[in-house]
């Protein structure tokens, strides 16, 4: 009598090798994306060759690290300036890219370890550290400003006080941050992809939880893509081209994931004072470049553009069809109202979210000889905030309505699962 046959399950190949071409693919095509943007940008003609730093300082900052500003003409001036923003298009690439090579080895599996998740992640973790480090010390640059002739520049020379700026880079806070950002890449990449395999403890959560994550996940693509159609074709009926493929390739979801919470009723407050410039459509700048703090909302967007409404059918076409596509992937048994509690709790964790990453904030200020602001325009502050937790209530508030209707509109096409019965 033969022995009986052993099944040979598959072995998911995802050793050091594997790691490090993830950790290198996402780190390449975060070093385009950036390098494109700064280059349309206009950074490219930064003196002292500092075009090869800014673009380290970027991605420094798009994974959440810390880049600090400073400058000084010795005794004779100082600047205080500082920001607080993510290139959150070079955020989304480099995500989208090594969350996709984390989930690779993985594919065709139903189960896996949580040892064995742990210990890819991990693999990745350490050669992502290393990159960290290595981008923390080369984001440090120290260049001499071009004062011109006259006055200023022969007081720059009386006192031996070329003005100089520049930026530097917190080590520890990019590694910390960095790391942070990473294991909310991987744990998303997780939760998202249908296909990725889970611990069999965790299996029973997977119903509830992935498809509404995953329907998030296409909404916020969605809403960048047609941010990035919208970009195209301005740029090719209005121009200039190079600020606008400097915000795609920079900011684009730091436009259009604001955009879809006013969509749905959400207020910012921003304000735009000094030299700063916007790279963003002339109506916001309208808006934010007044004395006090302005709302940024669907009322005083139509007030300078009737247009602005469609702001909110698109969110709530977008919202819909995310809410279908929740449904159709979740299994028959699933009752109305639980696809509208899924989808509310999903909603309010998005926009959560959105309301952290997409703030902006900067300050720039010069003291001449001790002496604070000149008034003379060299000083400013730019920001740009949501108030929180309205956003959030009104995306639950969405949630619920979107998850009902989407569970109503995905019952003809239902694939799995038992046939539902009232949806009551």
């Amino acid at each position: 009598m033969s022995p009986p046959a052993v099944l040979a399950l598959p072995v998911a190949r995802h050793g050091w090798a594997q790691a490090l071409a993830a950790v290198l693919t996402g780190l390449a095509v975060m070093v385009v994306v950036t390098a494109l943007g700064l280059w349309a940008a206009g950074a490219a003609d930064l003196p002292d060759g500092a075009f090869p730093r800014v673009v380290a300082a970027t991605l420094v900052t798009a994974v959440g690290g810390s880049v600090e500003l400073a400058g000084n003409a010795g005794p004779l001036a100082r600047t205080e300036a500082g920001v607080t923003v993510l290139p959150l298009s070079v955020t989304l690439a480099g995500a989208l890219v090594i969350g996709g090579s984390f989930l690779r080895p993985l594919r065709h599996r139903a189960v896996a370890s949580a040892r064995e998740l742990a210990g890819w992640a991990v693999r990745i973790a350490v050669l992502w550290l290393l990159v960290l480090i290595g981008l923390g010390f080369a984001a440090r640059q120290t260049f001499a400003v071009d004062v011109g002739s006259g006055t200023l520049s022969d007081l720059t020379d009386l006192f031996d006080a070329a003005p100089r700026v520049g930026f530097t880079t917190n080590v520890p806070l990019t590694v910390l941050f960095g790391l942070l950002w990473l294991a909310g890449v991987l744990l998303l990449a997780v939760l998202v992809a249908r296909g990725a395999p889970l611990p069999g403890r965790l299996l029973r959560f997977q119903e509830s939880v992935r498809p509404a994550a995953h329907a998030m996940v296409e909404l916020l693509l969605a809403c960048v893509v047609v941010g990035l159609v919208t970009a195209l074709v301005t740029a090719a009926t209005r121009g200039p081209a190079p600020p606008t493929f400097a915000l795609i390739l920079l900011g684009l979801p730091n436009l259009v994931w604001p955009a879809l919470t006013i969509g749905l009723g959400a207020t910012w407050n921003g304000r735009v004072d000094g030299p700063f410039g916007l790279p963003v459509p002339h109506i916001l700048d309208r808006i934010l470049r007044t004395p006090d703090v302005s709302e940024l909302n669907l009322g005083s967007l139509t007030e300078y553009d009737a247009r602005m409404w469609w702001l909110a059918v698109a969110a709530a076409v977008l919202l819909l069809g995310a809410a279908f596509r929740m449904a159709v992937r979740s299994p028959a048994r699933i009752r109305l109202w639980r696809h509208a509690v899924h989808l509310a709790v999903a909603l309010a964790l998005t926009v959560l979210a959105i309301c952290l990453v997409c703030r902006i904030s900067a300050h720039y200020g010069l003291s001449l000889m001790g002496i604070g602001d000149l008034g003379g325009g060299l000083s400013g502050e730019l920001f740009l905030r949501p108030r929180l937790w309205q956003a959030v209530g009104l995306g639950a508030l969405w949630g619920l309505v979107a998850g009902f209707l989407g569970g109503l509109l995905a019952r003809p096409v239902r694939r799995r699962g038992e046939v539902g019965g009232s949806g009551r």
